[in-house]
């Protein structure tokens, strides 16, 4: 980001690229050895890339409008957007784009194709979407904020999978919202009350 003092990663863009490309990997491995069955395109492509790509503007609008209701979500998520860019700073766009993809792809393998899928099949659809919400959530946990609200992204992804039957869908979904809220996150972070120092 030009204009910006860019901090060294924490972790290295291999190690991290790896880490969301490994999740992927895991995913798709348990709906091959389990015999998940995966709907990709249900609604059809067109449908799967827009819609994905309008879920994702809507979502992250909504959080932004909600983070402006005063008191509504406590101190600790300030706390996280600042560890958050912290550790988003240190890379470039184009890893940032890489790790949008790698995450909206491998953990909606995962979450919504895996464990989803396999519940749903074994369960019912309704214990499917709210269990990989949860989970979802909790593997997100940096603080009881950030897991709600995680855990309401993850019921928002699995309802649109259940209701389109399109893990194309989701993926987009998830991507897009993942790079729309880093891109906001560094262009604009005094919208998060981050005070960044810029050499102009």
């Amino acid at each position: 980001m030009a204009g910006t003092n860019r901090s060294r990663p924490s972790v290295s863009p291999v190690a991290a690229l790896a880490f969301q490309g490994g999740i992927g990997v895991v995913g798709l491995l348990v709906i091959l050895v389990a015999d998940i069955p995966v709907q990709m395109v249900g609604v059809g492509l067109v449908p799967s890339i827009f819609y994905g790509t309008l879920g994702a503007l809507c979502t992250y609008g909504a959080l932004i409008l909600l983070t402006q209701v005063p008191g509504l979500l406590p101190g600790d998520l300030d706390r996280q957007m600042r560890g958050l860019y912290r550790f988003a700073s240190g890379y470039s766009w184009f890893v940032l784009f890489l790790l949008s993809v790698f995450a909206g792809v491998g953990e909606e393998l995962l979450f919504r194709g895996a464990v989803q899928g396999w519940l749903a099949e074994h369960t019912n659809t309704a214990t499917g979407v709210l269990a990989a919400s949860v989970l979802f959530g909790l593997v997100h946990y940096a603080s009881f904020t950030y897991f709600v609200v995680a855990t309401c992204l993850g019921l928002v992804l699995g309802t649109a999978y259940a209701v389109t039957d399109s893990l194309l869908l989701v993926m987009i979904w998830h991507g897009v919202y993942d790079m729309i809220a880093l891109f906001c996150l560094l262009r604009f972070p005094q919208w998060f009350g981050i005070r960044v120092q810029r050499n102009d």
